[in-house]
């Protein structure tokens, strides 16, 4: 578990979160700061991806058609690839982990402004999943 998230029962951190999201929104309540807010950090964890290939290199993407013809669903799962080599080193993590943060932030924002629960929005996506699994090809 999380460093600071050992206090929290497992079944409530999604609850806490959005509470603490409704504290502490000021500046960008507005849905339309929200939204785009949410537009801004996908690019920033994107651009965070970027650079540790471009400039640290703790990783590196290796590009190439992936092969789905003839293979069943269960091949599939190990025969499709991430294009990803190399491990990310703890600063690049310490960066994207603050940028996916922040989207997180802004996710909870906007389940809180739209009266959503994300707890559940995710516990119906797990359970799809779950229930789908390799069908749901997402």
């Amino acid at each position: 578990m999380s460093r600071n998230l050992e206090v929290y029962d497992k079944d409530n951190v999604c609850k806490e979160f959005q509470e603490q999201v409704s504290k502490s929104l000021i500046r960008h309540k507005s849905v339309l700061d929200i939204i785009t807010k949410l537009d801004e950090f996908n690019a920033r964890i994107n651009r965070a991806v970027a650079k540790s290939v471009t400039s640290c290199g703790c990783i590196s993407i290796h590009a190439e058609k992936q092969e789905f013809d003839g293979k069943s669903y269960e091949e599939l799962t190990d025969k499709v690839k991430t294009h990803l080599h190399g491990t990310i080193c703890e600063n690049c993590k310490d960066i994207l982990e603050i940028e996916i943060g922040d989207y997180l932030f802004y996710l909870a924002a906007l389940c809180n402004t739209l009266e959503l629960d994300l707890f559940e929005i995710l516990s119906q996506e797990h359970d799809r999943n779950k229930t789908l699994g390799i069908f749901s090809l997402k």
